[in-house]
């Protein structure tokens, strides 16, 4: 490996953590602003204090989460700058202004209202604090709007055109925020976020009633979060059957290489679903393959005797690394089906009024707690990682996005960004254990309201 290739496997590793960590981050607070909202409007419209008091210790969570999300995400933010400069200044007139529409109308738009929504119940009233809940909510989702516009261009740019030394020149804004794969990633990275805040909140709350089985808040927050897995994991299988059916069509080496297919398959045999095998990138070919016959055509192609590209009709230096993306794949893949098996047994388990007694059930949501977000994490090493070698696929590579950095500097670099993450989320874990080591209770700490005749009381 040369010094060029070492700084670049260094760099895509730096930023490959400095994500990994932020992702999960903003991730939840998607989640948790939008079932921070449900839970106060449900408190307004029924009147019952119990909404109020799983707000309030939510409320606390969400927090933290902002504060230590921050943080995370400036990291982040610098590493355009400094590891990936050539991208910058290739493609910075498009990635650039949606940068910034992401901090004028989204973090501002969250910062506003966050401090009305964390200290205000006293001074503005419930109704107007709802209105900040909102907001925040809000905010929340426009900011996953414009990243994943960002990020959905670089996989498949539109709307632009090639100027001077190879930079891109935006020529239709239209298109280039509503790029051809930008609605399937933003409504599937959007249904990853409410399912991994889901999976989450079940989790914890479970893990709650273990040792507290009669609390009704606790009991809320559980049964809320197990609907919400029932409703949105059929609804993203769905949506990422269509998002793969787009892929197919636009990163055609992204599907081979998750379907582990070197060689396309003689005519009328269709495309065989891999459940595991050794992919190796230096023979070009798979080992210990355990596969179906046509079962992947039958997903792929709606027809059991329909193939795919395959990886061998594609150049060796355009090939993604085949065993990251075909593993991370079915990751994704085993643990929605996982989730979507839990939102099932919840359901039979509501019908014969077990819900709450069952305890290999509870102990079954602790072990889920975090699968949501590995299923989201492994989905995005499906996305990136999949896209390689290109940062702007098919138009400028990633060894020629990078700045002009050593290897030693990256990684002296990475070494400090994980130590200033160590301490943050080392703090910030202490913090949540402290926080979640007690169930909601009636009249739960916090900021009270100040008109109480206008919800009532449970």
């Amino acid at each position: 490996m040369n010094a060029v290739d070492s700084a670049l496997a260094a760099a895509r590793a730096q930023f490959a953590i400095a994500i990994s960590f932020h992702i999960v981050l903003a991730a939840f607070t998607i989640g948790l602003a939008n079932f921070l909202m449900v839970l106060e409007a449900l408190w307004l419209w029924r009147g019952q204090r119990i909404y109020l008091d799983v707000y309030l210790y939510w409320l606390k969570v969400f927090a933290l989460n902002v504060a230590v999300g921050t943080a995370s995400g400036l990291i982040l933010e610098y590493q355009f700058g400094l590891n990936w400069s050539r991208l910058s200044t290739q493609a910075g007139d498009i990635l650039g202004p949606l940068m910034f529409y992401e901090v004028q109308a989204a973090f501002f738009l969250e910062a506003g209202f966050l401090g009305i929504m964390l200290f205000g119940m006293k001074k503005v009233g419930p109704r107007l604090h709802l209105f900040a809940t909102c907001a925040v909510a809000l905010g929340s989702l426009i900011s996953a709007f414009w990243i994943l516009s960002a990020n959905s261009w670089m996989q498949t740019p539109a709307g632009y055109s090639l100027g001077a030394n190879g930079r891109f020149i935006a020529e239709s804004w239209w298109a280039i925020i509503f790029n051809p794969s930008f609605p399937y990633r933003l409504t599937h990275m959007t249904l990853a976020a409410f399912i991994g805040t889901a999976t989450l909140v079940a989790g914890i709350s479970a893990w709650q009633l273990l040792g507290e089985r009669q609390n009704p808040r606790a009991r809320l927050a559980y049964s809320m979060a197990l609907w919400l897995i029932v409703v949105l994991t059929p609804v993203q299988i769905l949506v990422g059957d269509l998002h793969g059916e787009h892929s197919l069509k636009v990163q055609p080496q992204k599907v081979a290489a998750i379907e582990g297919s070197w060689t396309r398959p003689a005519d009328g045999e269709g495309e065989p679903l891999r459940l595991f095998a050794l992919p190796d990138m230096a023979e070009r070919r798979n080992h210990w393959e355990v596969a179906i016959p046509r079962v992947a055509s039958l997903y792929l192609r709606h027809d059991l005797s329909g193939t795919i590209a395959a990886l061998d009709e594609f150049p060796p230096e355009d090939i993604p690394p085949v065993p990251a993306v075909f593993f991370a794949f079915r990751v994704m893949v085993g643990l929605g089906l996982l989730m979507m098996g839990q939102g099932l047994v919840s359901v039979v388990l509501r019908w014969r009024h077990r819900l709450y007694a069952a305890r290999w059930m509870l102990r079954g949501c602790v072990l889920m707690a975090p699968a949501g977000f590995l299923a989201m994490l492994s989905g995005w090493v499906v996305t990136e990682v999949g896209r390689q070698p290109f940062t702007v696929y098919g138009l400028m590579r990633t060894a020629d996005s990078l700045s002009s950095v050593s290897r030693q500097q990256v990684i002296g670099a990475t070494w400090t960004i994980l130590a200033f993450y160590l301490v943050i989320f080392g703090v910030g874990l202490w913090v949540l254990l402290r926080l979640l080591r007690e169930p909601p209770h009636e009249d739960e700490p916090g900021p009270q309201p100040t008109l109480a005749d206008e919800t009532g009381k449970s």
